[in-house]
């Protein structure tokens, strides 16, 4: 790992300003609005495909369809299907197409308070393979050392396709444009994630809110498709930590400030006990806490995703108990979500993260207690497309969101030379 890279941003923040790094790419989790994204996008979801009908599912001229299908293909992301082509037909355009995803994954990591999933995606947005391990608690400088030299391993698993982008979904506040990270309960300030995995991966990054890259994935990849005139779409977010993203026409609102909090929302429960705020409530930690007290589960510092799945586990093997823990968490979460959506007031909401899903028992209660704090007229709640894989998602995500918005400069980034960056030595 190249520390001195690693020490000189830690250096350039000291100094003043967050320095970019010539291989951060600010995310881009939204739909297509060029003509060669709506082109790419138009062949993964409908390919094989022929020209004629890429232009009919994207409003696009025939011969602008030709010049980028033309680009694509020698940019090496589409290739043609002349054993597909129909009977009698006659000439290269009418050759369907298809993307050319075997040679190719993105590779993504989701940095979470305590897990760290590292996933490779392919150009379909399919997750391929996903590993975790346990997130470095020692700082930031040797814990992102020694998450770039894990990815870095990763990669060498994959011989046969060569990697294109690198994407992270992570807590706290994010700057997209340096990559830099503050996230409070990992104790890091102005963390240059991105930059440290560009240097160690030599490889365009992008560094995302992780529940806006949650909710770029149910804009890319969900169950419904919208469109760029799609008005607004409401993500709320509960496992360890809670959150929201908006969508707005057809792109993850980011703000540049970073995103909002959800954290302090009032909220009271007696059974979960909390700090009468929201994240405190119903976070994993606060939930396994309340059943501790209640000596549902042993004292001790386990893996919380362990003793979470012992909980429900109980739950439903009966345990009146620990179905009341839960269902006390839904109840406030559903609560919250009403909050949200009445200030708002979304066209779509949608929840996600294993404070909805682990245990979907609880939705009921969720959608009950939504209804009844709501004062506005009666709307859905849409749980996420992704169910308990919604973290690995979102890295996957923001890992191919540069490539769907500029799939032919982003396949130049992957391969050009980019000027290395000179470490700084600090005073």
């Amino acid at each position: 790992m190249r520390t001195t890279s690693l020490t000189a941003h830690l250096a350039s923040h000291r100094n003043g300003r967050p320095r970019s790094h010539p291989r951060v790419v600010a995310p881009a989790l939204q739909l297509a609005d060029s003509a060669g994204a709506e082109v790419f996008a138009a062949v993964r979801q409908h390919g094989p495909v022929a020209r004629e009908a890429i232009a009919g599912a994207t409003s696009l001229s025939v011969a602008t369809v030709n010049r980028q299908v033309s680009a694509l293909l020698e940019a090496g992301l589409l290739l043609e299907r002349a054993d597909l082509a129909t009977s009698g037909a006659i000439g290269r355009p009418r050759r369907p197409v298809v993307v050319n995803h075997e040679p190719f994954l993105t590779l993504g990591l989701h940095i979470g308070a305590k897990t760290t999933s590292i996933v490779a995606t392919d150009l379909l947005g399919r997750t391929l393979d996903v590993v975790e391990t346990p997130t470095p608690n020692n700082g930031a400088t040797p814990a992102l050392a020694s998450l770039a030299a894990s990815a870095s391993r990763y990669l060498t698993r994959w011989q046969k396709r060569r990697p294109l982008w690198v994407g992270v979904a992570i807590g706290g506040a994010v700057d997209g444009a340096t990559g830099h990270v503050d996230h409070p309960r990992l104790g890091w300030t102005a963390a240059p994630v991105g930059p440290v995995l560009a240097e160690e991966l030599g490889l365009p990054v992008s560094v995302a809110s992780h529940v806006d890259a949650m909710a770029g994935a149910e804009l890319l990849f969900g169950v419904r498709r919208p469109t760029a005139n799609s008005t607004t779409s409401l993500y709320v977010y509960a496992r360890e930590t809670v959150g929201y993203a908006l969508v707005i026409g057809g792109r993850v609102h980011s703000p540049t400030s970073g995103p909002g909090t959800i954290a302090g929302l009032p909220v009271y429960s007696e059974l979960l006990g909390g700090t009468g705020h929201l994240e405190s409530t119903v976070s994993d930690e606060a939930v396994l806490a309340a059943a501790r007290r209640l000596r549902l589960l042993p004292e001790g510092n386990g893996a919380v995703s362990a003793a979470v799945t012992t909980l429900v586990r109980e739950a439903r093997g009966g345990d009146e108990r620990a179905a009341a823990l839960l269902t006390e968490r839904a109840r406030a979460l559903g609560e919250a979500v009403a909050l949200l959506r009445d200030v708002l007031n979304p066209d779509d909401l949608v929840v996600g993260g294993q404070g909805f899903t682990e245990y979907p028992e609880g939705m009921a209660e969720v959608e009950r207690a939504f209804t009844q704090r709501s004062v506005l007229s009666a709307r859905s709640i849409r749980v996420t497309a992704f169910g308990n894989r919604v973290q690995e998602a979102g890295a996957g995500t923001v890992s191919l969101g540069g490539l769907y918005a500029d799939p032919v400069g982003a396949m130049r980034r992957s391969r050009g030379p980019v000027a290395r960056v000179v470490p700084e030595v600090s005073a």
